[in-house]
């Protein structure tokens, strides 16, 4: 026994245990996040149950089941509820998504095992997915046209998903013309008062400029009235149609059209239509805007900025990395200075994140981005462009964040390349800038898509700094743009880590952001892990291409 402790293999075993269990941990926890994630867009029943109520009447409710939980009876009865009969030592409670949120102070509720008299999932029960208040259970009645009901000769639910669809498409013509169109009179409209504002401070706003100005701003209030024209219309058209609803009420409801985004019958619905179903439903979430205080909807703006971000930071980190290793490796003398520079780049790596947020804050934002403003923007102020939180400071401070890792792994790469090909390239006649720019930064590129690896690892899913220099809840427009300069750094945008956090813990309606809050996690997941996955991609290609040169 004692000989073997001596050869090492009890440590090499307890090595590759601690991997394993590590790497089993982790891969659970994807599993689990991605399950409750991902299931929550497959199609559950709609129940229609009858319950009992204390006073001896029976009210009706409609929803899916959204959880269900095992409890001891005794807390059930110390919260006052009346339990006749039941000698059980625990009773089993479900969690009820009702939804129909202006009809009913909750669109959640607890249902006791004991309390249901009647369990029902009738095939004509439909899921109707609104704009706001969220979705409405019900069964569908009629079809108004102009107010009036539809006689309807054939298949009703054909026909109910014509005019869903009709109104759908109307609202999207809609929704398209208000944010290219319109959007881009209303941005040519403020930069006209840019323009004016700037001929102003300049002293060159003569009477030829304003008029000039002004005849412009009429032709482009003329195309904004044709546009506006155009946006009534539709909107008049969309709201053409409603629907009526019968919910667990027992009442007709009246639901405009143009609030309806889509309508299903989950009980009616076999294996594949549900699986069709559930990645239309997946599809949705990751190409539409957040709604109801982004607890419906999707996740697009968040999943775009979260992706600029990280590829607008690894653009400006990368450079700055690479420099500052190449001058450390190859220029900087072996001295104390030296050696203090690399102990500081090493402790920086160890530095809260929330502290490099408050830098940028303060030296970005305030600092950098003011005199921006003072100097290039004076037209617009008080009103900053620059001298505000955005997506180029947030990528800035991020680069920061990240600096070290990228110097670290690139000196690291810089330090296994052979001496023998330095100076076999300085005996060639080759200058030592020349050797490291078509010799060394090569060989050592592996090591520094390494680095940017590591970096967009970090970077993607640090929430706190961003907070403070650049994320918001809830950002109407994207950063990019058909408007010039089409790259609109100074913007605010989402972010999915953000997101999460929001969803999380600032949410209004925190069970019907639960399941959204495991969907977006198992999203940033795979954002990630498709960032580093392209760039693991690159570095191994680089690592072939100079393989030959090492030996």
């Amino acid at each position: 026994m004692n000989t073997w402790f001596k050869s090492g293999k009890p440590w090499i075993w307890l090595t590759a245990g601690s991997v394993s269990i590590s790497l089993i941990a982790v891969i659970g926890l994807v599993i689990m996040i991605g399950w409750r994630g991902l299931s929550f867009f497959w199609p559950s029943a709609i129940h229609e149950m009858s319950i009992e109520q204390a006073d001896g009447s029976t009210r009706t409710l409609i929803g899916e089941i959204y959880d269900n939980e095992t409890v001891p009876t005794t807390r059930i009865i110390e919260s006052g509820v009346i339990l006749d009969g039941f000698d059980e030592e625990t009773v089993t409670r479900y969690l009820m998504k009702i939804g129909n949120r202006e009809y009913v102070p909750l669109d959640f509720a607890w249902v006791l095992a004991p309390a249901i008299e009647k369990d029902t999932t009738p095939p004509d029960l439909a899921v109707i997915e609104r704009t706001k208040d969220g979705n409405f259970y019900g069964y569908p009645v009629a079809i108004l046209q102009q107010g009036e009901r539809v006689t309807i000769q054939g298949d009703f639910r054909e026909e109910l998903f014509k005019r869903v669809e009709r109104a759908v498409e109307l609202n999207e013509q809609a929704m398209a013309l208000q944010e290219d169109e319109i959007g881009a009179i209303n941005y040519q409209l403020s930069q006209l008062n840019l323009e004016r504002r700037a001929l102003e401070l300049e002293g060159k706003l003569t009477e030829q400029a304003i008029a000039d100005i002004e005849q412009r701003r009429e032709a482009l209030q003329n195309q904004y009235l044709e546009y506006e024209e155009k946006l009534f219309a539709l909107r008049d058209k969309a709201a053409r149609d409603a629907l009526i609803m019968r919910d667990m009420r027992g009442e007709e409801i009246k639901l405009p059209m143009q609030e309806v985004l889509d309508v299903n019958f989950p009980n009616d619905m076999g294996f594949f239509a549900k699986l069709g179903h559930f990645f239309q439903q997946i599809g949705k979430f990751v190409s539409e805007p957040p709604r109801e205080a982004n607890t419906e909807g999707g996740v697009f703006p968040a999943i775009f900025g979260t992706v600029f971000m990280v590829l607008l930071m690894s653009v400006i980190v990368t450079p700055f990395g690479v420099i500052a290793a190449v001058y450390l490796h190859e220029y900087a003398g072996k001295n104390a200075v030296t050696k203090l520079i690399r102990i500081a780049v090493i402790n920086l790596a160890g530095v809260p994140s929330i502290v490099y947020g408050v830098f940028g804050l303060g030296f970005f934002v305030y600092m950098v981005g003011g005199n921006i403003d003072q100097i290039f923007y004076p037209e617009a102020l008080p009103s900053p462009t620059f001298g505000t939180p955005g997506v180029l400071w947030s990528a800035v401070t991020l680069a920061i964040l990240t600096l070290p890792v990228v110097i670290v792994s690139t000196e690291e790469g810089l330090s296994r390349i052979p001496p023998t090909l330095r100076e076999g390239s300085l005996s060639l006649g080759a200058t030592k800038w020349e050797t490291i720019w078509r010799i060394v930064l090569p060989m050592a590129s592996p090591a520094i898509m390494t680095g940017l690896i590591l970096a967009v690892a970090r970077a993607a899913g640090e929430v706190a700094p961003l907070m403070l220099v650049g994320v918001v809840k809830s950002a109407p427009m994207l950063p990019v743009d058909g408007n010039f300069p089409y790259f609109h750094l100074d913007r605010k945008f989402m972010h999915l880590g953000f997101h999460i956090y929001d969803v999380g813990f600032q949410s209004p309606n925190v069970e019907a952001a639960r399941p959204l809050v495991y969907a977006t996690s198992f999203l940033l997941i795979t954002v990630i892990v498709g960032l580093n996955l392209t760039a693991i991609g690159v570095r191994n290609h680089l690592r072939e291409k100079y393989r030959s040169l090492e030996h």
